[in-house]
């Protein structure tokens, strides 16, 4: 749209959207059929999925990476410095190559609430859902909806976004009020430093179907 920046060698994806004040950066990647909104900034080398929506004034910082049909709401921030200083310890100012940038990495379908904070390096897990606000520190699981500063699990959710109930008499069985669809928890790989203990989530079917 008018007003919008787009570095030359960005790649936009066909049937994306860049709206005005919006900034896309030099070597970014966004995918097809994106919403990028007013005021968003997407720093030089992000990669962004396709059918990915950026709402206004969210701030993507390089190296961040979306995977397809990831949310982020409005005025979410990605981070990538995890010690920032303005000045080295002599008070001498820092210049880009005196950092190691470190990313965001979301993965398919995950949602970030509006003005959610994710401080790299952490990765948010397949379908997540941050909420508005919170301040993630480590890694969510796949389906883990979390909350609060710093976050932590709090339940779960399933691909509608709703949030899911325990299935009666299953142990660790969870069911999609929205679609019927069911999910079985399981062991996380790597499970230490995860926000919500060592546990995630994996499709089992829909309801009526016998998980594992």
């Amino acid at each position: 749209m008018p007003g919008a920046q787009v570095a030359d060698d960005a790649a936009v994806g066909a049937g994306t959207t860049v709206w005005e004040l919006a900034q896309v950066r030099e070597g970014a990647v966004v995918g097809t059929e994106c919403v990028i909104g007013r005021g968003a900034y997407v720093g030089a080398g992000v990669r962004i999925g396709a059918r990915c929506k950026v709402q206004n004034h969210a701030l993507l910082y390089e190296p961040a990476e979306l995977a397809d049909g990831v949310f982020v709401g409005p005025a979410v921030v990605l981070t990538n410095d995890r010690a920032p200083r303005a000045v080295d310890p002599d008070g001498t100012l820092k210049r880009a190559g005196d950092w190691h940038a470190v990313g965001v990495t979301v993965a398919e379908g995950a949602s970030l609430g509006a003005r959610a904070v994710c401080v790299a390096p952490v990765r948010i897990g397949r379908w997540a859902m941050v909420a508005a606000g919170a301040v993630v520190t480590s890694d969510v699981p796949d389906f883990a909806l979390v909350v609060g500063v710093p976050a932590r699990r709090i339940g779960w959710v399933g691909r509608a976004g709703v949030r899911l109930r325990a299935v009666p008499d299953r142990p660790g069985v969870w069911e999609c009020t929205a679609t019927g669809e069911r999910y079985e928890e399981r062991a996380a790989d790597g499970a230490e430093g995860v926000v919500g203990a060592a546990v995630t989530l994996r499709e089992s079917g829909p309801a009526g179907r016998s998980a594992g």
